[in-house]
């Protein structure tokens, strides 16, 4: 079942974060460490390929365990955050050290509409390079042993120890996911206080992010693709008027057009990487719609491959054997080869064009790039700039 919705975050992020959480004992899930609490032993593989281990790190006066994760919208805005603690406390015996505490499998589709990836090991390598992280990433998704023993209930959530490993604090990076409004630099406030021995002003803080995802939510996700599966597939023939109103594109939303035929062995295999993206984006100002070139008469057969896929996008086929005054409606330039996929922004104008197969992960982080920034201000700027 899915994480409840809970008041804080209705008030703060009403669309991008349905399934937020405050950093409090969730239903399902421990209550986070208590503070003075010991350091849980913890022994988990990063993405560098090394084992990390808590005894690693017992020459640091401070230890700042952050859990975080891909998909999370707010975890996102957070890490060139983390980063800058991980840079500017380098030099002063701290170390940091993230942990991604979520099954992969308990991520629901529809909760990745504003993440290029999820939060599997191979997906955590492929945002700590585009992200450029400069702190180990490691990964506790399969047992979630060590999740549980600490007790982060949002992603982003901070545990800070001291020399002997004691919790001293627990909770924000800060007061504020939008830097620009940040007045109380929390987690920095609590590493300070530790450093020069001194009482961590305020030990204990919420934590607004999205809600761990432990292994029981893994029921919603199961959930989700059986409603996908439930809805009906349909094809529609497409004119050359249609398929010129398609490319104006004045739908208001952002569209993913793509071209593709039975007979087309690429077409095929990009084909569910389409159907995925539709599924992460669809409930955003963000449509897909699938074009196949092959005739009217065989449309039994692209029915059949489309129902395999459950592609509830829009779907259309050509509506006439003269095939070439359809194809130029849509693009006079376009040599008619599949698979052929456009990016089109709701003024008409294009934000991508390729003939041949895409890159998934390019073509994702276009989508979210190019997405209205109206229900989660600062997003769009994240993917936008790479590397910070």
């Amino acid at each position: 079942m899915r994480t409840p919705f809970r008041t804080f975050c209705i008030l703060w992020f009403p669309i991008a974060l349905a399934f937020c959480s405050i950093a409090v004992a969730d239903e399902g899930g421990p209550p986070p460490l208590e503070i003075g609490a010991p350091a849980p032993e913890f022994c988990l593989p990063g993405i560098d390929g090394q084992n990390h281990c808590l005894k690693d790190y017992a020459g640091s006066k401070v230890l700042i365990i952050a859990f975080t994760c891909n998909h999370c919208p707010t975890a996102q805005l957070y890490e060139s955050r983390i980063k800058r603690i991980a840079e500017d406390y380098s030099g002063h015996s701290v170390a940091l050290v993230a942990i991604q505490p979520n099954s992969p499998k308990s991520v629901r589709l529809d909760e990745m509409g504003y993440t290029d990836a999820g939060d599997s090991f191979e997906d955590m390598k492929v945002r700590a390079k585009y992200r450029q992280f400069n702190f180990p990433y490691l990964y506790d998704g399969e047992t979630q042993k060590v999740s549980q023993a600490y007790g982060p209930a949002a992603t982003p959530h901070l545990f800070i120890f001291d020399a002997e490993r004691k919790l001293r604090y627990q909770g924000r990076v800060d007061n504020n996911p939008r830097e620009t409004l940040v007045t109380s630099r929390d987690a920095r406030n609590a590493i300070d206080a530790i450093l020069e021995g001194k009482t961590v002003p305020v030990a204990k803080t919420p934590s607004v992010g999205c809600s761990t995802k432990w292994l029981y939510k893994e029921e919603g996700r199961k959930e989700e693709l059986a409603e996908i599966e439930a809805k009906p597939v349909q094809l529609q023939a497409a004119s050359a008027a249609d398929l010129r109103a398609l490319r104006n594109n004045a739908s208001g939303k952002l569209l993913l057009v793509n071209f593709w035929a039975t007979w087309c062995g690429p077409c095929r295999t990009e084909m569910p990487e389409f159907q995925t993206i539709y599924r992460m984006y669809g409930h955003r100002a963000f449509d897909m719609v699938t074009v196949s070139i092959n005739y009217p008469d065989e449309q039994p057969g692209v029915v059949g491959v489309l129902s395999k896929l459950h592609a509830t996008s829009r779907n259309l086929i050509l509506g006439s054997t003269d095939i070439y005054p359809l194809l130029s409606a849509f693009d006079a330039d376009w040599n008619a080869a599949v698979p052929f996929t456009m990016l089109i922004r709701p003024n008409g104008e294009v934000a991508y064009k390729r003939q041949g197969t895409i890159n998934p992960l390019e073509i994702k982080r276009l989508i979210i790039a190019n997405l209205a920034d109206d229900d989660y201000i600062g997003h769009q700027a994240y993917w936008k700039t790479a590397g910070n």
